[in-house]
């Protein structure tokens, strides 16, 4: 299972991995690379269950939680039925 955020999905991108100056030469022998997402672990208090859960998220979905509340951001997003 890839690593990704329990509300808003977010998972790695691959993008590529030189500059300008790079492009600007002839030689260019740069590759992709893999760019994740920051995911942290936050154990969320929600107090319409009265109890606290675990979820894998990203600090955009941890904004997303203090904006709308615990219980409506998970439920929204399935993680709380």
């Amino acid at each position: 299972m890839p690593r990704s955020c329990a509300i808003t999905g977010k998972t790695t991108q691959v993008g590529g991995r030189y500059s300008n100056r790079t492009r600007a030469t002839q030689f260019n022998p740069t590759g992709k690379v893999r760019r994740k997402a920051n995911l942290q672990k936050r154990r969320v208090f929600v107090p319409e269950l009265n109890k606290t859960i675990l979820v894998d998220m990203s600090i955009k979905g941890y904004r997303h939680v203090k904006k709308n509340g615990a219980y409506a951001t998970l439920k929204k997003a399935g993680v709380v039925k």
